[in-house]
């Protein structure tokens, strides 16, 4: 076995094999161990008692992080002229129709959200083969097709973000940076779990969350005691 850097030892240290941590020492922890030069991802793994493979137990669902996701997301606003000025308002990034779903054919994707409005998802829904892949094709259940294209673009900007149960039942979500303050952290992370307590499946029999882990961009994993949160099954 080779030996151990300076950062390996300084997190061998500070963490306990196996040891399952409360959301509040997790939430500090995930920062004392990440020793990145940029300002790492906070991300959360929600592994859940569900089968995903039936359409009744498929968890998806969206949520307005208190503190945000520390991410300046790009969003495009595909919609009729009569809408573009409220979208460029609200601080889209990209609005139009025709030009976009154009460049989308030709391959360009580098946005992060897609919103559209329902009287133009006959044009966008020839996008899928493009944007279904990439988690870009826009859902009216995410909140992404609609009318109200300032409010979406508002939201968004204001850390909402959609999720949805993977094929091995984990859902996989970024709740911030490692710049956040361990309290900023906790808010978002108990945000996050308590949307998704209230969406479990009344098919879904047993335990419910199965585990609890945070982590940082290149960090170890951090196991988070889930007797610690109130209101989790």
């Amino acid at each position: 076995m080779g030996k151990l850097t300076k950062n390996q030892k300084a997190i061998a240290d500070k963490l306990e094999p196996n040891k399952e941590y409360s959301l509040e020492d997790a939430s500090q922890l995930v920062k004392d161990v990440t020793f990145t030069k940029f300002d790492a991802s906070i991300d959360l793994d929600i592994r859940l008692g569900v089968d995903p493979k039936k359409a009744d137990q498929m968890v998806r669902g969206v949520v307005t992080l208190p503190h945000g996701t520390g991410k300046d997301l790009k969003v495009l606003v595909l919609c009729t002229p009569d809408k573009e000025q409220e979208a460029k308002d609200a601080g889209a990034d990209y609005v139009g129709l025709d030009e976009f779903i154009k460049k989308i054919e030709g391959g360009w994707t580098d946005v992060d959200v897609i919103i559209t409005m329902p009287t133009v998802m006959a044009k966008v829904g020839r996008l899928g083969k493009v944007l279904g892949p990439r988690g870009l094709m826009p859902n009216p259940k995410s909140g992404t097709v609609t009318l109200e294209v300032g409010k979406a673009v508002t939201d968004i900007k204001a850390g909402k973000i959609d999720f949805k149960v993977d094929k091995f039942g984990i859902i996989h979500v970024s709740v911030g940076k490692a710049s956040f303050t361990p309290e900023k952290i906790k808010d978002n992370v108990r945000e996050m779990l308590q949307t998704v307590s209230k969406l479990k499946p009344a098919s879904a029999k047993g335990t419910y969350f199965k585990s609890i882990n945070i982590s940082s961009t290149m960090s170890p994993s951090i196991t988070i005691d889930k007797s610690t949160i109130s209101g989790l099954q």
